[in-house]
């Protein structure tokens, strides 16, 4: 049975315009959902954005890996439950399920947050935040079984694309948004791959801060008959993303 107080349920419909040609839910809005959601669920037990804002700190994505064996498709109902596995001082794990209108599980995802400082850009200690109590939360009897992100190591990449971050691609941290990378790395692969397959795990991991008037850089190397790594580099130097894609 679902621990209310420690698992947050919320309810959502695939619009059409959050579809694609497939009329399958696009990744980059089921990863919007999934970062909503654990907005809403720690604002709903008094460390959401808009407190930590308060006291000039914020949340920020480190990695992401979601998992789905099948996506909502247009006008379907579906929900995602969240809640916090495990508290470090410098790291907090949250766990998704992604569940279809009859609430059988089709995906799940997992997160890794750090909380920052909006002066210094560095991590703050999430064991001193309201004197701990986020450990409160903590959930341990909910399955996620899919495995954590990986390390990703890429070895002869080739660079695929380019692109210029614009007005569209920054946040409200004033940085490029953690899921348009999620967007533009998928761009990378041409139309027919998303009709003859659907991307069945997405990693990402988020390794600095791109700016506006950064040139992207993506690089891919194929790692297997389906998968595949991406590195992001910005102004042709630094990693700022790390992903893996595999379709099935």
């Amino acid at each position: 049975m679902v621990n209310e107080n420690k698992v947050g349920t919320y309810e959502f419909v695939a619009e059409p315009f959050h579809v694609d040609f497939t009329e399958k839910l696009t990744m980059g809005v089921l990863g919007n959902h999934l970062l909503n959601c654990a907005g809403f669920h720690a604002a709903d037990r008094g460390f959401g954005i808009a407190t930590l804002n308060e006291n000039h700190y914020t949340w920020v994505l480190s990695r992401l890996a979601v998992e789905m064996n099948e996506l909502p498709r247009a006008y379907e109902k579906f929900s995602i439950q969240t809640w916090v596995e495990n508290v470090y001082r410098l790291f907090t794990d949250r766990n998704f399920a992604i569940l279809n209108a009859e609430g059988k599980p089709i995906g799940y995802a997992r997160s890794v947050w750090a909380m920052i400082s909006m002066q210094t850009r560095k991590p703050a200690d999430l064991l001193a935040l309201h004197g701990g109590k986020i450990t409160d939360y903590i959930c341990t009897d909910v399955e996620c079984p899919i495995d954590k992100p990986g390390r990703i190591k890429m070895e002869q990449p080739e660079q695929v694309g380019e692109h210029l971050a614009k007005y569209s691609d920054i946040d409200l941290n004033g940085h490029v948004n953690s899921i348009k990378y999620i967007e533009h790395i998928l761009d990378l692969f041409p139309m027919e791959q998303f009709r003859d397959k659907t991307v069945h795990r997405f990693e990402v991991a988020y390794v600095a801060e791109g700016y506006y008037g950064d040139t992207l850089t993506f690089h891919r190397e194929q790692k297997g008959e389906n998968e595949y790594d991406i590195e992001v580099k910005k102004n042709n130097g630094e990693v700022v993303v790390r992903s893996k894609v595999i379709f099935k």
